[in-house]
């Protein structure tokens, strides 16, 4: 009897197809409700510590001695007996009602948002120069071994100097404006970057570096297509962290002397025992630092796109 010539020679393959994509399906459902886990304990954690703090701050007073709940009282009146000095330690319905007062009427010294601008610019312009002379001069040290043993020393003892302090150095030299701070922020920034640049180029594989002079490769084009590829990640690594301690910078910079800024508003607040401006102010350098950690993640898998997943990525896919 002939073999049935119509009959499929190999298996069809649909129902794995099916099969896979049910199961990309249902990695991405589960992946969803995790995110949507994450959050929603995120939140209550918020509410439970705001709503604590707001809580402590209406009604936990203190009687003879004894600390209980009790009625609202008027703060003024009975400032004694409060078991959190809304005064010292002020309490979220205060902060909200500073946060909306700066956007609506706006501080004394202007408006808000040129406060922001202000700060931002600081922090970014000095994030900038920062980042780019760390990642410059780590890579041409980290590739320069005698040049590297030379300056390590110098380059550990100025690290070692409180560059904090600098702050009202440069106020000196540079004077109340701008550059002061951008000079702080700068400072911040350089090391926080160096140090990832040049680990970064130290770690590259020896082996690929040898094989494409083999090949004929120059420095400059080792450099730039093994060299700096593969200390992509440690610098970026380095620039979540940078960013922070640019604004940390700029902020500094203008407690301690500005014309604008969110430094200055904090220490404004401070000098008029405001707790709740305090806290407005450090809300919002807070958001404005987590808007710049989103865009430098965006800014990182953009750029490492052609990295494989690590085990933590894939188990996430």
């Amino acid at each position: 009897m002939l073999p049935d010539t119509d009959a499929p020679r190999h298996p069809t393959r649909a129902p794995s197809a099916d099969a896979e994509r049910a199961a990309v399906a249902a990695a991405r459902r589960s992946r969803h409700r995790h995110l949507a886990l994450v959050w929603g304990v995120r939140i209550l954690l918020v509410t439970v510590g705001l709503s604590a703090w707001e809580l402590a701050a209406r009604y936990w007073v203190d009687f003879d001695g004894r600390t209980h709940f009790s009625k609202p009282l008027d703060w003024k009146d009975n400032a004694q007996r409060w078991g959190i000095d809304q005064f010292f330690y002020s309490q979220p319905s205060q902060i909200w009602q500073r946060l909306h007062d700066w956007f609506t009427v706006g501080p004394s010294s202007g408006p808000i948002w040129e406060h922001i601008g202000v700060t931002l610019w600081e922090a970014t312009s000095g994030f900038v120069i920062g980042s780019i002379a760390g990642v410059v001069l780590g890579i041409l040290l980290g590739r320069a071994r005698f040049a590297a043993e030379v300056l390590a020393p110098f380059i550990k003892a100025a690290n070692a100097i409180p560059r904090i302090v600098l702050a009202s150095l440069f106020v000196i030299w540079f004077g109340l404006g701008l550059s002061s701070k951008i000079a702080t922020a700068v400072v911040l920034v350089f090391f926080a970057v160096f140090f990832n640049a040049f680990q970064g180029a130290r770690e590259v594989d020896r082996n690929l570096v040898n094989n494409a002079r083999i090949l004929g490769a120059s420095r400059t084009k080792v450099l730039t297509s093994i060299v700096i590829p593969s200390a992509t990640s440690w610098i970026l690594a380095s620039l979540h962290v940078a960013f922070g301690f640019a604004l940390i910078g700029a902020v500094v910079g203008e407690v301690i002397g500005a014309k604008r800024g969110l430094g200055l508003l904090i220490a404004h607040s401070q000098g008029t025992f405001d707790a709740a401006g305090i806290y407005a102010g450090m809300i919002i350098i807070t958001v404005v630092a987590l808007g710049a950690e989103w865009l430098l993640t965006a800014l990182e898998k953009r750029l490492l796109r052609w990295r494989p997943p690590s085990a933590s990525e894939a188990s996430h896919v």
